[in-house]
């Protein structure tokens, strides 16, 4: 069957997931195409670079935004291989209507921390309105696109394929407003940077929904954007959205960033590197516990650690043989965030085969043996872990005793579930 270069999803079939049952229903889904310049196919690390979804947009002109008011959800990572911003890009060019930027958490230039945003502004570059989305969603996010006069809504930020990762939440959260107010949205692809080969990790369970997991997909999701706004159009929104995602060509789903040849901008602020994110999705869980999770080193969510913790845990984790991956005992002083100025003790992680390497299970190993080593090793308070991991499983069976494999056993059948959904909105072979 011959791939088209965009897809339009209007509605389709609706499967809710849970641990143990998958139930569906079908609608119909209608399909269009807009034409755009292909580019061949490369072996992993030669040859072309991917075309971006904006890439195939720009290349055909605009078409797919021909008549229309376009505001874009987007934030320092929308660029061109050039490295310039696409709203300069499309704000310059008069094929394309540009009235208003909506940004996310950190906002759409990028200035605000973990947890902050830029609010409500006129970009000076521009003059374009910039709204605010971060923690707003339903009805008042279907307000914000009515005011700023858009009947099109564009979305493109580069996702780091980790559930707790917020701008798929955004997505999600624009894509259900868009809805509700009765607007188009347009997906542009970009790549997953750990590759989309497989989903990993325990499922969300749906009555721990929050910003960091909306709907019951795995930990690590092995999706791009335009995949993940398909599944979420079709098995999450109760009213689908009119649904454009503009895909990529030459991308591999074996294929890491930096085998791209793409340009990487930190999509925030403690995502420096790509290889931050090949770690991100197993180390991040750390913020559930009282150790750092390296926010304020040069290296974080590789460097772990604590005050009085000692080069036990590195051996500790050394001693389970975890496949792709090396464990130095560390020693670092945060800048910020937990442990501020204060020179603890932990592990950096080295990866030195990324294919082999699982970081979900990576993540679980070293929580279990941190626990292990470490007599003041706790949970945050709040139970943060249970929203990152999506169930209060991981946090009681660790508290238990269970081991690095008896905690990833219990997440298998559900994996396999997401996994058998998630097959049928896959654009990349």
């Amino acid at each position: 069957m011959r791939e088209h270069d965009t897809c339009r999803d209007h509605g389709g079939r609706r499967m809710k997931l849970s641990r143990r049952s998958l139930l569906a229903t079908t609608a119909a889904v209608a399909a269009s195409t807009i034409p755009a310049a292909q580019a061949q196919a490369a072996p992993e690390g030669r040859g072309r670079p991917p075309s971006t979804g904006f890439e195939r947009l720009a290349a055909d002109g605009y078409a797919l935004l021909d008549g229309q008011r376009v505001g874009i959800v987007t934030n320092p990572t929308g660029i061109t291989r050039d490295v310039r911003h696409i709203v300069d890009v499309m704000h310059a060019d008069r094929r394309v209507n540009l009235v208003a930027v909506f940004g996310p958490e950190h906002g759409f230039r990028g200035t605000a921390q973990a947890g902050g945003s830029e609010g409500r502004y006129d970009d000076p570059a521009t003059g374009l309105p910039v709204y605010d989305t971060y923690l707003k969603s339903g009805r008042p996010l279907a307000d914000v696109f009515t005011a700023s006069g858009v009947n099109t809504v564009v979305f493109d930020i580069q996702d780091v394929g980790a559930r707790f990762y917020t701008y798929i939440w955004t997505l999600y959260d624009c894509m259900e407003a868009a809805a509700l107010a009765g607007k188009r949205f347009v997906v542009l692809d970009r790549p997953n940077p750990v590759t989309g080969r497989e989903s990993l990790g325990p499922v969300l369970h749906p009555e721990f929904a929050t910003f960091v997991g909306r709907q019951p997909i795995s930990q690590a999701h092995g999706m791009t954007v335009a995949e993940l706004a398909r599944l979420f159009n079709r098995e999450f929104l109760t009213k689908p959205v009119r649904l454009d995602t503009v895909r990529m060509t030459g991308w591999k789903r074996s294929q890491f960033y930096d085998t791209s040849g793409l340009p990487w901008v930190p999509p925030s602020p403690n995502m420096p590197t790509p290889d931050t994110a090949l770690v991100y999705s197993g180390t991040c869980l750390f913020e559930g516990t009282n150790l750092s999770e390296g926010r304020g080193t040069t290296r974080p969510f590789e460097l772990l650690g604590a005050a009085g913790i000692d080069g036990r845990w590195a051996d500790a984790a050394g001693a389970l043989g975890l496949p792709g991956v090396h464990f130095r005992e560390a020693y670092f002083a945060p800048t910020f965030s937990k442990f501020q100025n204060t020179t603890v003790g932990g592990v950096q992680i080295h990866v030195h085969d990324r294919a082999a390497y699982d970081p979900v299970r990576t993540g679980i190993a070293l929580l279990v043996t941190a626990k292990q080593v470490w007599s003041d090793f706790a949970w945050r308070s709040d139970n943060w872990i249970d929203k990152l991991t999506g169930s209060t499983r991981v946090r009681t069976m660790i508290d238990a005793g269970a081991d690095t494999d008896a905690v990833v056993a219990g997440w298998q059948e559900e994996l396999a579930a997401f996994r058998k959904v998630r097959k049928e909105y896959l654009l990349y072979n």
